[in-house]
């Protein structure tokens, strides 16, 4: 009998090494090799995807500049009672002296100030004030600090004040977002922001029901045209598609002004309309600064996104099946509605996501055709991230526009099914 018939050790590489710890060597430098290869775009999403949406998630709930600021003055008011109704004892207001000299000194104040502002009107310019007199006191010669903070500004001595400070003295808080639907922390809990002072809730309704609209008017508008580009010959429908891409090389900015141009009062279609003897000169149609000015250009706009995907997917469709239907005796309706049509779903589900993601968050042109009536949240948010600088409200109402596509696009995989998404 041969010796290799009675070896049972273990199988060895030209090296000396065992087969299996050399194969599993060579996998995991195989692996090593492709997360190198694709690192550079992980880095590229991380920089430019994840870190920024993480940043605007933690602005959201972020409100270290109290505590931060006024360090002293928190830790005192823990012993306060909002229910008295009376200011707080010489003890808060020795320690609020200390911290604002320390915040004058560093020029923190004024933002404290900014950031109560949002919650109290009045706070910005109490802190600012304050702090041109605070600046100059002997902490301790000039004690008692009470009545020398009355002195300032009543303010201070104002129970609504310090429920105020009391209330977003913690380092998180969820205030934004209860601004963002309209409510209010108070001392009792939440509350219900005063009537004048309501408006989100109203913008949110408005962009989900116009970018709703935007997108029925791109499958309305959009399916007859795409079905004509899948169906002529290809030499005609080259050149009719490059009609649906002439947008795209076209200033967004450009595009807009056309439409609010043709849209006002005294613009192209009024004009026309009167001269074909359909509105009355003296009552010219109002098509601008409103919610239908605001559909009828981001349609436009938004429209070669529908005819794209749509256009894709119906030149997959064999002509075939259809041919097919009618040689069976179906008319033209029945093999396009029960033949032709489902499988063009797929194109209007791609389609219709692609529009709805980009109506619900566009800005340049519901500001430039949108009037008041017209505008969505993200002119909001642009308000707050460029004007009220109040980027913890503008964080929050990004969060939850984010949220409420996650969601919807969760409700689309539900009913439809996120796989049947094509886009060619």
């Amino acid at each position: 009998m041969s010796d290799a018939t009675t070896d049972t050790g273990p199988v060895l590489s030209a090296d000396g090494t065992p087969l299996k710890k050399s194969l599993a060597k060579a996998l995991r430098r195989e692996k090593l090799r492709a997360l190198m290869l694709i690192a550079p775009l992980l880095v590229f999403i991380l920089i430019t995807f994840i870190l920024p949406i993480a940043d605007m998630l933690f602005r959201s709930v972020e409100n270290s500049i109290v505590p931060d600021t006024l360090p002293r003055t928190v830790e005192a008011l823990q012993d306060w009672d909002p229910d008295s109704n009376e200011a707080p004892d010489e003890a808060v207001f020795a320690a609020l002296a200390q911290d604002m000299q320390i915040a004058v000194e560093a020029k923190l104040h004024t933002r404290l100030g900014s950031r109560l502002n949002y919650e109290k009107t009045g706070m910005s310019s109490l802190f600012r004030k304050s702090g041109r007199r605070i600046d100059r006191w002997d902490l301790a010669a000039d004690a008692p600090f009470k009545e020398k903070f009355a002195d300032i500004d009543e303010d201070w001595v104002d129970p609504d004040t310090w429920k105020t400070l009391k209330v977003y003295s913690s380092n998180y808080t969820n205030g934004y977002f209860l601004n963002s639907v309209d409510l209010q922390k108070g001392v009792d809990g939440v509350e219900m922001r005063p009537e004048n002072q309501q408006i989100y809730i109203t913008l949110f309704q408005r962009t989900l029901f116009m970018s709703l609209m935007i997108m029925g008017s791109c499958v309305l508008l959009g399916y007859p045209i795409a079905f004509l580009l899948a169906n002529l010959p290809s030499k005609t429908s080259n050149m009719l598609l490059i009609l649906v891409l002439l947008p795209f090389w076209t200033s967004l900015l450009v595009r807009t002004s056309a439409w609010k141009v043709m849209l006002q009062q005294q613009g192209v279609i009024n004009d026309t309309l009167v001269w074909l003897g359909l509105v009355d000169d003296a009552a010219r149609l109002i098509m601008i600064n409103n919610q239908f000015g605001t559909i009828v250009a981001m349609t436009h706009i938004l429209l070669p996104f529908m005819i794209l995907p749509l256009y894709s997917v119906m030149q997959t469709i064999p002509p075939s099946y259809v041919r097919a239907a009618k040689s069976l005796g179906a008319t033209n309706w029945t093999a396009f509605w029960r033949v032709y049509f489902p499988q063009s779903v797929p194109g209007i589900g791609a389609g219709c996501i692609l529009v709805f993601i980009l109506a619900i968050g566009y800005y340049i042109t519901p500001e430039l055709v949108g009037g008041t009536k017209g505008v969505f949240i993200s002119n909001r948010i642009a308000y707050h991230i460029s004007s009220s600088l109040n980027w913890g409200l503008a964080a929050a109402l990004g969060t939850i526009l984010l949220v409420a596509v996650l969601m919807l696009y969760w409700v689309y995989d539900k009913i439809v099914g996120i796989d049947n998404v094509k886009l060619g």
